[in-house]
């Protein structure tokens, strides 16, 4: 007995040894970019812990190499609260840009010179991993920016995140130029509290290019691009997934405030306590140094291990971030500077049409499929027969295609040199080409229509809108949900929503129970609507969310509304005679009507616009809002105006009484300069307001 007690504790003493061993090479290999063993010596390693940890289970801790990869499959992710937010990046396209917010900068810091870091901006996804005492706890998907999913499994998986904390070094902190009190702080959150450092998930250009040749050799499904890649890696419910994806994580920021005093300081902490950090990242003395730095990394950018559309610069000094702050969802002291559209050139092998909720016809190119911009592009949009007709595009010719970031990409220009005789003219279609009814142009109007009010396309798009965001809201009930609502014959209009049972959805295939009783509740809890995303709601031709407001607002009921005149809803302001012919004639349709009175029986309640004469100040004055509000949203801003009698028109003229200027205007703010409209600043904006 004492024999094999021995044995077990010798057992426990070689599996402590080996996970520190592998765990220190781990270090070295992720972090240093230093290989002191091989891969087979490594491996050879793994094995024997695992073999030991399979005969002494009780030695298992969750912080094991051999851990990585475990757990049964979720069945569905849980949401995370981020203890901060975490926040959007502001674009800069060009060195005037750059040059244009150093000033910012230094107007609201009173002339404070600026010294940068600069980091490569990673094409992937951006989590948050949270260390209880030292071990990996919580891994988080950015989410909105507030609340994440919890993908925990998920990201154990990667070899780049520790799932302990390395604990550096005295002279290694000494030679950070820590201060004592950045230290003693560092050590109570190994030791006892919550760390927390962010960073950015990856799949390197080895590893796409791999996976894909793996991938096409057993005929499985290619992976789009390396970014999709890694997204869909991490939101995946079984982690065996993730695992086989060989991603990567890059730390780009601690979370936990420790009282340094540069950001430099925090990215060669983070490699000190085990993450991987690019090499590639450069402090800056200047925005001179930036500019630089941007045009090597730009030049040099294919030929690095990883995909990336610009650089993310960054005050150094971190005491200026909160004096700096944030303009709604992102920080003033970084800017995300990206590298020029890519373009290439490839053959328009079709034409296809989609069908839109009312009906519009949009032509859409089919591409011989090509690389650029870091994702093989078959497809790019064309808007309208007017841009095909100002290209002069045909079937078969060669074009040049643009595509920046997550931008949808577009044809930009026709080489007509390189035509062969064979092309072909491109026809409006006489067809929808979903229902075979007939497709027609409307007078007045660019576009193409379908007519035919019993289209399948042209339904789901309207079901499906009407549960969206802007109008009805409902929680659940997604395009591919109501399609096949469509396809078992359950829903065929709006009201049909409010006739469902979950009976009716329990046997239905992604549905069990309580997803079928949580659907019929979430509908339900919609029954109760405000009236312009009720308007908004009803997919009028023409009517956006803003002119949902402008007719609630106007007339203040659903049935005043509908007994409104056409000259009434002529003189609302922005509407113009095509949309008040569209509202006018939706208004007086029999078909229409009768949805109207189904929703009212169907149990719908509309919360009427109440008009109010009171505070009336902007009657009739023009606002046009660009750039970035600090104290309110964009949409809140307007809401605000709406309020106080003025409007908000979505283009600057010379009946434009103001225009408010956030950070980073656009196009708006140099057109009113040019037309000599009043420009004014947020302050002044909300002592109008108020």
């Amino acid at each position: 007995m004492r024999y094999k007690r021995m044995q077990k504790q010798q057992a426990k003493i070689r599996i402590e040894k080996l996970k520190k061993e592998i765990s220190h090479y781990r270090y070295l290999y992720h972090v240093l970019d230093k290989s002191e063993i091989s891969d087979a010596a490594l491996d050879s390693l793994k094995n024997e812990l695992a073999k030991l940890e399979r005969e002494y289970p009780e030695f298992i801790t969750a912080d094991s190499p051999t851990q990585r990869v475990g757990g049964k499959p979720l069945d569905k992710f849980i949401k995370a609260k981020h203890s901060s937010p975490m926040m959007s990046l502001f674009d800069a396209f060009n060195p005037e840009d750059m040059r244009d917010w150093e000033k910012r900068m230094a107007r609201i810091m009173q002339g404070q010179k600026f010294d940068y870091y600069c980091e490569l901006k990673l094409d992937g996804l951006a989590a948050a991993l949270i260390y209880e005492k030292s071990r990996f706890v919580l891994g988080a998907t950015r989410g909105d920016g507030a609340i994440g999913e919890n993908v925990t499994q998920n990201l154990r998986t990667i070899e780049a995140i520790p799932l302990v904390l390395r604990q550096p070094t005295e002279k290694e902190l000494a030679e950070l130029n820590l201060s004592k009190e950045a230290r003693q702080k560092l050590r109570a959150v190994l030791n006892s509290g919550n760390f927390e450092v962010r960073g950015e998930i990856i799949m390197n250009k080895k590893v796409f290019a791999e996976l894909n040749k793996k991938y096409k050799q057993q005929g499985r499904p290619l992976l789009a691009n390396p970014r999709n890649a890694a997204a869909g890696s991490i939101r995946q419910l079984d982690p065996k997934f993730a695992a086989e994806r060989k991603l990567d994580c890059y730390i780009y920021s601690i979370a936990t405030d420790l009282g340094l005093e540069q950001h430099e300081q925090e990215i060669e902490l983070a490699k000190l306590l085990g993450f991987k950090a690019l090499k590639y990242n450069k402090y800056c003395k200047d925005l001179n140094e930036v500019l630089a730095f941007h045009n090597q990394q730009e030049q040099n950018k294919d030929k690095l291990p990883c995909y990336c559309d610009g650089v993310v610069v960054k005050v150094n000094k971190l005491s200026l971030w909160p004096r700096l702050g944030a303009v709604g969802k992102g920080p003033r002291y970084i800017m995300a500077y990206k590298f020029a559209a890519e373009q290439a050139t490839t053959k328009i092998t079709d034409i296809v049409w989609q069908v839109g909720r009312t009906g519009v016809l949009t032509p859409t190119a089919v591409l011989e499929p090509i690389w650029v911009g870091g994702a093989t592009i078959s497809r790019a949009t064309l808007h309208n027969m007017d841009e095909i007709e100002r290209l002069g595009l045909k079937i078969g010719d060669t074009v040049i295609i643009e595509r920046a970031g997550d931008v949808i990409p577009k044809v930009v220009k026709v080489l007509p040199g390189l035509r062969q005789g064979k092309e072909k003219k491109i026809a409006v279609p006489k067809l929808c080409p979903m229902c075979g009814g007939a497709a027609a142009n409307i007078s007045g109007e660019v576009a193409c229509r379908c007519v035919n009010k019993d289209c399948y396309a042209v339904n789901l798009r309207r079901l499906t809108h009407w549960a969206s965001k802007g109008a009805l809201d409902i929680d659940g009930l997604g395009p591919k949900i109501i399609e096949q609502l469509m396809k078992e014959g359950l829903v065929g209009d709006i009201v049909d929503f409010y006739k469902l049972t979950a009976g009716d959805l329990k046997p239905l295939e992604r549905f069990a129970d309580k997803s079928a009783e949580n659907l019929v509740e979430a509908i339900k809890a919609k029954k109760e609507i405000d009236l312009p995303r009720f308007i908004y709601g009803l997919g009028i031709r023409h009517v956006g969310e803003e002119s949902a407001i402008d007719l609630a607002k106007t007339f203040g009921s659903l049935e005043k509304i509908k007994q409104a005149k056409l000259e009434e809803l002529e003189r609302i302001y922005d509407f113009g005679e095509v949309m008040a012919k569209s509202v006018y004639e939706w208004f007086r349709d029999k078909h229409n009507l009768e949805l109207l009175n189904n929703l009212e029986g169907a149990g719908l309640k509309i919360n009427q616009h109440i008009i109010t004469k009171k505070k009336q100040v902007l009657d009739g004055q023009s606002f046009v809002l660009t750039g970035v509000l600090s104290s309110l949203t964009r949409d809140e801003a307007k809401r605000k105006i709406r309020e106080l009698g003025g409007q908000t028109p979505s283009s600057v003229s010379k009946n434009t009484d103001f225009v408010v200027a956030g950070e980073n205007p656009g196009s708006k703010y140099d057109k009113a300069k040019k037309l000599g409209v009043r420009i004014i600043n947020e302050e002044e904006f909300l002592k109008i307001i108020k």
